[in-house]
């Protein structure tokens, strides 16, 4: 069940999500309270904060095939299919909750800069996982 966030947690939650996308080679969080998460001018994932009003956190990222509907079949509470990008396959992750994945956000942030780095990049990547 999703609950409203004091404001320094989070604060704490966004800056924590800035910091595992700056650990990719390259990559960076644009914007003030919707971050666009960049490699190269190439979008791989959006953080939101109250989309629309809806008062949620939640962190939407590009995905392979299948992965959307594969993780919230598996997690309704904690996945969902962003509006605007869940038709291409984006997958979208609540960080509202009371307890948050922390690897789990790394796999998606990670998995998504892949499909949208120059290749270049992609070797550095290998030296992190």
């Amino acid at each position: 069940m999703p609950r409203r966030l004091n404001v320094v947690t989070r604060a704490k939650r966004k800056a924590r999500v800035g910091e595992l996308v700056r650990s990719l080679p390259e990559a960076i969080a644009v914007g003030e309270t919707h971050l666009s998460l960049e490699v190269r001018r190439r979008r791989f994932g959006w953080l939101l904060d109250d989309h629309h009003g809806d008062g949620r956190l939640a962190l939407n990222c590009r995905a392979e095939p299948g992965t959307c509907e594969r993780l919230v079949a598996s997690g309704p509470e904690r996945f969902h299919v962003p509006a605007y990008l869940g038709h291409r396959g984006w997958v979208g992750l609540w960080l509202d909750l009371p307890f948050v994945d922390w690897a789990e956000v790394h796999r998606l942030l990670a998995d998504a800069y892949i499909m949208s780095a120059p290749r270049r990049l992609l070797s550095d990547l290998d030296s992190l996982r």
